[in-house]
């Protein structure tokens, strides 16, 4: 079946992503990655999305859609699949769900990750980002190595500009704006599991499980 990860920036969807695609058998599909790779390879669909990056606009909504079923008819996909980051606004959902319906299919749940806006600014401001792997760390619970390193490789460890709080409270405002909308929407259309994503990583996991074992 398909399943919608569904949260703020910071509640843990990628941390939690992993586990839902393996108890499902279904791949975890992030829009970040597909985008990337349309834009990296020079798709029909990437050069038109990176025309309106290229002027600073936005990507349309028909364009995101387009972008992420374009990986949705991918023969791995065809059984369901697992959406984090997408549908990040109504018409968004709107599309996703009149596609699957055309294709036979459906949001079988969506899986909403409720953290404090208190915790999630902890968590994202106290984020670092090592500067050639990629690794990440966190200032508290899981700080990186002595003097500010990669544990991994060795290369400096910084903290993203998008990470700062200031950044961090606009994105969560956006995201309350734009995004947060949407739960509403697809809540009378699919069965909506919301989850404390406060709580430890493991608890989390199981609780998601108990959900869609239901």
């Amino acid at each position: 079946m398909d399943v919608i990860l569904f949260g703020p920036p910071g509640a843990g969807k990628g941390t939690q992503a992993s586990a839902i695609s393996t108890l499902l058998g279904i791949p975890h599909i992030s829009t970040g990655d597909i985008f990337r790779k349309h834009l990296r390879d020079g798709t029909e669909l990437g050069q038109l999305a990176r025309s309106y990056i290229d002027q600073g606009q936005l990507v349309p909504d028909k364009v995101v859609c387009d972008i992420v079923a374009s990986r949705l008819i991918e023969a791995d996909a065809q059984g369901g699949a697992l959406l984090d980051g997408f549908p990040r606004t109504v018409p968004q959902a709107e599309m996703l769900y009149g596609w699957l319906e055309g294709e036979g299919r459906s949001v079988g749940a969506v899986v909403n990750l409720e953290v404090p806006e208190t915790v999630l600014v902890k968590r994202l401001s106290g984020r670092r980002t090592c500067l050639a792997c990629g690794a990440t760390y966190h200032v508290q619970h899981n700080p990186p190595g002595q003097g500010g390193v990669c544990t991994q490789c060795g290369a400096e460890v910084v903290q993203r500009k998008d990470d700062h709080e200031d950044t961090v409270r606009a994105r969560l405002e956006t995201y309350a704006r734009d995004t947060a909308p949407v739960l509403g929407w697809v809540g009378p259309r699919s069965t909506v599991h919301t989850i404390d994503g406060s709580q430890a990583i493991g608890d989390i996991q199981a609780a998601i499980a108990t959900a869609l074992s239901a």
